[in-house]
């Protein structure tokens, strides 16, 4: 992975004394990503593995390939709510764990019905990103945070690129069907590593937060919440930092809204892109598509640190245009018809994606400022496997009715209008990120 979202911390820039160290991030990421490999690496196979359980036609492929992000979505909230309760890391292990018995079961399972249970289980019993970056918030903020979210980022988008190759390289060798049991080793082996790491928090943390969950009655974390177990910075925020919000951080309803937004206009090209490559490039091979496919990860990788250094202060500009990028890109989707064309719309989406995922990291680190880590992200992934179902939903159909193209004009419309929303943000909170 060549993400490097987290240089050495200046004077201005440390770790809370029982905050996570650079090389324990790192840990974590790597962990990050072999849960993400296996979970990214086999969906791209279901059309194989669906006519050895009885689908020859592999007609379930496109409703069994959203359903672990349904479930995810279901089940985020309430795992949000019982790490700021119980511990982080104890329920960072859960989804490990949740994961590996689920394609352990996914591998075993000789019929469709056996299999769709085992893939609820791994959306229901995952969600290894809000796990993930709930524990890394209970343990440092600012700058620092919005890094480490950016490194695990990249960890999903390296695995996104790496996991369907490997899988096709071992297919000869083992059915896809039952690499889901070679897989299972992969999130033991990072279940076992975390049990190393220390729960983040500081003491006392627990008392705030189960007072904090009690008192919460909605999805959507309450600004009153006490501090985040392990936040430097909503330890020394103001008593009326809650009052204060409106101009001095981005809202939760605005944070969702972009999030879902982004979510959605970038996904909905990802289902048809192949065959509209094939569609435009008659005789492309698979390795071509392939690679069109991996460019806007690829170029996240390349460019994630940097773009983080220079819109670490103006993320709402940051997102605007990303935005703006995402609507090009796709728009250019619509009129590609050579391999240059594709290539050069492919990484116009990828410096959009880039830039969307960086800044919203960077939204997100500070929306953590005093509120309950858990329940924040839990929250934030079901607001993004949202996005991403509805992707998926209004690809299917509008693909259907309207041809491959129709998909990415519509991520297109989405895109313009959540750019000029964001363009809009970005006037009301330049001069506010200026002065930070």
């Amino acid at each position: 992975m060549t993400v490097d979202a987290l240089p050495r911390p200046s004077e201005h820039d440390t770790a809370a004394p029982d905050g996570l160290g650079r090389r324990q991030v790192h840990a974590v990421a790597a962990c990050y990503f072999v849960a993400s490999f296996a979970a990214l690496g086999l969906p791209p196979y279901l059309t194989a593995i669906l006519p050895g359980l009885g689908d020859q036609q592999g007609r379930w492929a496109g409703v069994l390939y959203i359903v672990p992000t349904v479930f995810s979505a279901l089940g985020a909230p309430m795992w949000g709510r019982l790490a700021d309760r119980y511990g982080r890391k104890r329920l960072l292990l859960r989804a490990q764990l949740g994961l590996a018995l689920s394609f352990l079961l996914a591998g075993a399972a000789d019929s469709l019905t056996a299999f769709t249970l085992a893939l609820v289980l791994q959306g229901f019993l995952g969600g290894t990103f809000a796990a993930t970056n709930g524990y890394l918030a209970a343990a440092l903020d600012g700058a620092r945070l919005s890094r480490a979210l950016t490194l695990m980022q990249g960890s999903a988008r390296a695995a996104l690129v790496a996991a369907p190759i490997l899988v096709g390289v071992l297919s000869p060798w083992i059915d896809p069907h039952r690499q889901y049991l070679l897989m299972a080793v992969l999130p033991l082996t990072a279940a076992v590593f975390l049990s190393l790491l220390p729960e983040p928090g500081r003491p006392g943390a627990k008392a705030t937060t189960e007072s904090a969950a009690e008192a919460g009655t909605a999805s959507e974390p309450d600004p009153a919440l006490g501090p985040g177990p392990g936040s430097a910075t909503a330890a020394a925020a103001p008593t009326d930092a809650t009052a204060d919000e409106p101009t001095g951080r981005t809202p939760l309803r605005v944070l969702y809204g972009l999030e879902f937004a982004f979510v959605f206009a970038t996904i909905i090209s990802f289902p048809y892109l192949i065959s509209l490559a094939e569609e435009r490039l008659p005789g492309v091979s698979g390795t071509t598509t392939g690679v069109l496919f991996a460019l806007p990860h690829l170029c996240y990788l390349a460019f994630a640190a940097r773009t983080h250094t220079a819109f670490l202060h103006r993320p709402h500009t940051g997102i605007a245009l990303g935005f703006g990028f995402v609507a090009l890109g796709l728009a250019g989707h619509a009129v590609a018809d050579s391999l240059p064309a594709f290539v050069a719309v492919r990484l116009l989406l990828g410096a959009g994606l880039t830039l969307g995922l960086v800044c919203l990291s960077v939204l997100a680190a500070e929306a953590c400022r005093g509120r309950a880590p858990g329940r924040l992200f839990g929250s934030l992934e079901f607001v993004s496997k949202g996005g991403a179902v509805a992707a998926g939903a209004v690809a299917a159909l509008v693909n259907g009715r309207f041809g491959a193209t129709s998909p990415v004009l519509v991520g297109t419309a989405a895109a313009l209008l959540a750019a000029a929303a964001a363009t809009a943000l970005s006037s009301h909170s330049r001069q506010r990120w200026s002065r930070t």
